[in-house]
C-alpha cells in the first residue's frame, strides 16, 4: 500500500481502523519491585556470665557454673517439700521462716520455688547435698535430712552474700564427721538462752556437735534427781535442758554430756567427803576420789545412768584427765592404798595407773550400755601397764603438757581414733591462765588443720582416716574474766576458722582479711 514505516508507525499510534482517532491507552502501572521488610529489631535478650561460686562459710567444695540469672526471692516464691520426702517439712518450714516465704508440702516446685528433695540413693554419706540452680528455680537434694539442711544454711549464706543463689550446681560434703563447740558450763554457769544462741550460730556454719562440760571441782551445774545434793544453785533445769537438746535436733546437732571422772570432781565430792582421795600423809587430793572404794564407783555410775537417759545422742564423754594420784612423781608411794588395790585387782605388777584404766573402762562400759560411744581425754591413756584402755574409746586429744606425755603418733598407731582439741589453737580458757592465750581466728585458718594435734606439727597424712574431726573449746578457769556476751565475740572468728578447716580439706581460698570480710557480711 505504500505506507512507509513511519506512517505505519503513527498509525498504531494514533489512528483507529476507520481512520478515526485512536482513543489513548491507559499508561501501564509501572512494575514496582517490593520494599523490602526492615529486619525486625530482635527482643532484647540478658546474656549472663557464667556464675561464680557461692561466698559462704565454711566454702562449699564444689561447684559447677552455668550462665543464667540464679536465684533470689520473689513475692510468689516458696519453700517447697517435694512429694515423698515429707521427712523434710522441719527444715523446709525453718527456711521459708527466714526468708519470710511460704511453705508447701508435697507439692510441685513452680518457678521462683525452692524445693527440698530426698534422695535417699545419693552418694557423699547423709550429711552431703546437691544444689541445682536453673530455669528460676532451686532444688536442694540429699540421701539424709541433715544435708538437706546444710542445703538450706547454704542457701541462706549465698543470698546474704551475693543477693542470690549462683546457677548451676553445688555439691558439698563435710571433710570430717565431728564438727564441734565445747563448753565448760562448771567453772561458769551459761544461760538457756545463751547456750541456744551458740546452737543456731553453729547451725549455720555447718557444726554438728556441742559439748557440755557441766560438772567440775567448781560446780555440777544440771538438776539431778537422783543426787540433788550435788547440784550448785545456779543450774541448768532439766526442762531447760530438753529445751536446748530439742532445739540442737532440729538444727542436726547432738549434743555431747561429759561428767568428768575420776578427777575434776570436787562439786560432787563436797557432798560425799568420805569418797575423797588422800594421800600418804592424810592430804585431800583436789577433786580426786577414792577409785579404791567401792562406793565411789556406785556414786559415779548413778550420775552417768541419769544423763544417759536425759541426752539422747550418741556420745558420753566420761574424762579422765588429770587425775592426781597419776600427777604425783611416784604414785604408788604417794598413794599407796590405790596401789594395794591396784595389785589385789589386776596383780603384782600392777601399778595405779592400772587402777585408773580399770575406771575408765569399767565408766565406759557403763554408757556403752546405755546405748553410747564413750570419749576421754588423751592424758587418761596410759603406756605401758598391765590394762590396757578400751579401744572403742574415742580420745580427745588437748594437750601435751602432763607427765610421762605421749606424742599423737603413738595413740594413732594402737589404731585409736582422734578428735582434734589442740590447745595451742582451740582452747579458749578465761582469764589466760597457765600460758594460755586466746587463740585467734587467722592462727586456726592460715595454721591448724585437723592432723595438727599438738602443737604446731602434723602428724603423717597416713592417720588422716582415724582423725574424726575438732573441736573448739570453751573454758572457764577465771570464770569471772569475761561475760557470757563477751566469750561470744571472742569466740566468732575462730569458730567460724575452725568450720572452714573441718568441712574442707583443701587450702582456703580466701586470705585471712577477705575471710574475715566475709564473716562480716554473712552476719549483716
Amino acid at each position: 500500500m505504500g505506507f512507509t514505516a513511519g506512517a505505519f508507525l503513527l498509525l498504531l499510534a494514533g489512528c483507529g481502523s476507520d481512520g478515526a482517532p485512536a482513543p489513548t491507552p491507559a499508561a501501564p502501572t509501572p512494575s514496582v519491585s517490593p520494599r523490602p521488610s526492615p529486619t525486625p529489631t530482635p527482643t532484647p535478650t540478658r546474656t549472663h556470665p557464667l556464675s561464680t561460686t557461692p561466698r559462704t562459710i565454711p566454702a562449699v567444695r564444689d561447684h559447677t557454673p552455668a550462665r543464667g540469672p540464679g536465684w533470689r526471692p520473689t513475692k510468689t516464691s516458696a519453700v517447697v517439700t517435694a512429694p515423698g520426702s515429707a521427712a523434710l517439712d522441719d527444715e523446709a518450714r525453718l527456711l521459708a521462716r527466714e526468708l519470710k516465704l511460704t511453705h508447701r508440702s508435697a507439692a510441685g516446685a513452680r518457678e521462683g520455688d525452692i524445693e527440698l528433695a530426698l534422695n535417699r540413693g545419693q552418694a557423699g554419706g547423709p550429711e552431703s547435698y546437691t544444689i541445682t540452680t536453673t530455669a528460676g528455680r532451686v532444688r536442694i537434694t540429699a540421701p539424709d535430712e541433715a544435708g538437706a539442711f546444710y542445703g538450706t544454711r547454704t542457701v541462706k549464706q549465698a543470698l546474704r552474700s551475693g543477693g542470690s543463689v549462683p546457677e548451676g550446681v553445688v555439691r558439698d560434703r563435710p571433710a570430717r564427721p565431728q564438727r564441734g563447740l565445747m563448753v565448760d558450763i562448771a567453772r561458769k554457769h551459761f544461760t538457756a538462752a545463751w547456750l541456744e544462741a551458740r546452737l543456731r550460730e553453729m547451725a549455720d556454719l555447718k557444726l554438728n556437735q556441742l559439748g557440755l562440760h557441766f560438772s567440775n571441782d567448781q560446780a555440777f551445774r544440771i538438776e539431778s534427781s537422783t543426787h540433788p545434793e550435788v547440784v550448785a544453785r545456779q543450774h541448768l533445769t532439766k526442762a531447760e535442758v530438753r529445751r536446748i537438746l530439742a532445739l540442737a535436733r532440729s538444727l542436726h546437732i547432738t549434743v555431747v554430756p561429759e561428767i568428768d571422772s575420776p578427777g575434776h570432781l570436787g562439786a560432787v565430792l563436797a557432798a560425799h567427803p568420805a569418797l575423797r582421795l588422800r594421800n600418804a600423809r592424810g592430804t585431800v587430793a583436789q577433786g580426786a576420789i577414792d577409785i579404791a572404794n567401792p562406793a565411789s564407783a556406785r556414786l559415779v555410775d548413778e550420775l552417768l545412768r541419769e544423763y544417759a537417759a536425759l541426752f539422747p545422742g550418741a556420745y558420753f564423754h566420761i574424762g579422765a584427765d588429770e587425775y592426781r594420784a597419776l600427777m604425783a612423781e611416784n604414785p604408788e608411794a604417794s598413794y599407796p592404798g590405790l596401789a594395794a588395790e591396784a595389785r589385789r585387782k589386776y596383780g603384782s605388777g600392777a601399778r595405779v595407773q592400772d587402777l585408773a584404766t580399770g575406771w575408765l573402762n569399767d565408766r565406759a562400759a557403763v554408757v556403752r550400755a546405755a546405748g553410747k560411744r564413750p570419749k576421754a581425754w588423751n592424758d587418761g591413756f596410759f603406756r605401758g601397764g598391765v590394762v590396757a584402755a578400751d579401744k572403742g574409746v574415742e580420745v580427745e586429744y588437748w594437750t601435751g603438757r602432763e607427765l610421762g606425755a605421749r606424742q599423737p603418733d603413738e595413740y594413732l598407731r594402737e589404731g585409736r581414733k582422734v578428735v582434734n582439741v589442740n590447745d595451742a589453737y582451740l582452747y579458749y580458757v578465761l582469764g589466760q591462765p597457765n600460758r594460755f592465750t586466746y587463740p585467734t581466728g587467722r592462727a586456726i585458718y592460715e595454721e591448724w588443720t585437723p592432723l595438727v594435734l599438738r602443737g604446731s606439727r602434723a602428724v603423717p597424712a597416713r592417720y588422716s582416716g582415724q582423725i574424726l574431726g575438732g573441736r573448739f573449746a570453751i573454758w572457764c578457769d577465771r570464770a569471772n574474766a569475761q561475760t557470757q556476751d563477751q566469750v561470744a565475740r571472742g569466740i566468732r572468728l575462730p569458730l567460724r576458722a575452725l568450720a572452714q578447716k573441718v568441712w574442707d580439706p583443701r587450702k582456703p581460698s580466701l586470705a585471712w582479711a577477705d575471710f574475715r570480710n566475709l564473716a562480716n557480711t554473712l552476719e549483716r
